[in-house]
């Protein structure tokens, strides 16, 4: 007899977006000075913190029952943010990326923390100018959570094609559409997990890098996706930021869906097949060069398949928890996406049309906050 979700966990979600605050004048980013942060802390209190480079805010939500909360928490949070901004003359935009601001130039925020990692990692901290969105689904037993971590990292290249979102970097197309990652591959503890057979050993993975001083804290696991070492959640952070809430909405609902499934699938006693993490590094890449419009690896027919055609077996895949969930509205927004293009093909076609990357830049401060 099939398994209903109502006699599952919730599956609560935990939403954290890194927004970009922007001079609309020269289009530049702009360091806040803090001042965006500290009225935020007094309307938002911890949802909202500085990050690194001080042109950075990122913000994060409380813990969601449903996608529905997490749509008016984020909702809420993208208003405040551009209201304390517009208070300042300042604009902000979600990309991943910004257009042709330069490393170089951005201010670090004066916290310990963000010392320590500088004085760790010198130029490859200073460079990591990027802006990600992260994803946290409630799971209570780290056993679970370790098996769920290790059978879902077959979808992440699929749901990061969804959210590709940094062509350009640097006042350059680099060709790919999504580049965050490529920078962020520079930090260590970086990119797809490896996979592990038990907590015991995952937990071993973790004891030798403190004892050996390579981390010290979990919380320096940066892969695109771990258990969370502090929550009780799995951590999707592979994907770009999103220009608009429907499409983090969207991206949100779709990975709950995936766990909710896999979660599903454990308790009868089934699981979706392991792949090779080598195997899926290479759909990874693919996702970031081409986006949706690529090729991706149908590792079962072993052959290449286009990533929209795969993206529908997904949706395939996670279909008959998606009503339980409540999220089908917000999981159908995958259609526009497909039809419309990711963040990356509307900023190229910006480009495209006008030549200036200025264009790009109103353009993605435009769509901010559209549809609030």
């Amino acid at each position: 007899m099939p398994i209903a979700l109502k006699n599952l966990p919730k599956f609560t979600l935990g939403v954290e977006e890194e927004y970009m605050i922007i001079d609309p004048k020269t289009r530049d980013l702009r360091s806040h000075m803090s001042k965006i942060v500290e009225g935020g802390k007094i309307q938002l209190r911890e949802q909202v913190k500085a990050e690194m480079h001080q042109s950075v805010v990122e913000v994060g939500t409380n813990i969601c029952q449903n996608v529905a909360e997490a749509r008016s928490e984020v909702s809420h949070l993208r208003k405040k943010i551009a209201e304390l901004a517009a208070a300042q003359g300042l604009t902000v935009g979600a990309s991943s990326t910004h257009p042709f601001a330069k490393w170089q130039d951005q201010e670090i925020t004066d916290d310990p923390r963000y010392h320590n990692i500088v004085n760790e990692l010198k130029d490859i901290a200073r460079s990591n100018l990027i802006f990600g969105l992260h994803v946290h689904v409630g799971i209570e037993s780290r056993d679970v959570a370790l098996q769920l971590m290790n059978q879902a990292c077959y979808f992440l290249p699929h749901i990061y094609a969804l959210t590709t979102n940094s062509p350009f970097w640097e006042g350059r197309n680099t060709g790919f559409k999504a580049f965050r990652a490529k920078v962020f591959a520079k930090f260590p503890r970086t990119g797809l997990p490896e996979y592990f057979d038990s907590v015991q050993s995952y937990d071993n993975f973790l004891e030798i890098l403190v004892k050996t001083n390579c981390i010290d804290n979990p919380k320096k696991i940066w892969w695109d996706l771990r258990m969370h070492p502090f929550f009780s959640t799995i951590e999707f952070r592979i994907c770009d930021m999103c220009l608009t809430v429907d499409e983090t909405i969207c991206i949100v609902a779709i990975i709950q869906a995936v766990v909710a499934k896999l979660y599903k699938l454990h308790m009868s006693n089934t699981s979706f097949n392991i792949y090779r993490i080598a195997l899926i590094r290479e759909n990874k890449f693919r996702a970031a060069r081409n986006g949706i419009e690529g090729l991706l690896i149908d590792f079962g027919k072993k052959e290449e398949v286009p990533t929209k055609d795969l993206i529908m077996e997904l949706l395939e895949f996670i279909d008959d928890v998606v009503d339980e969930l409540g999220s089908r509205n917000e999981i159908n927004y995958v259609h526009e996406i497909l039809k419309k293009g990711t963040g990356a093909d509307q900023q190229l076609a910006v480009f495209e049309k006008t030549g200036s990357l200025e264009a790009v830049v109103d353009f993605i401060t435009g769509k901010f906050t559209e549809g609030l």
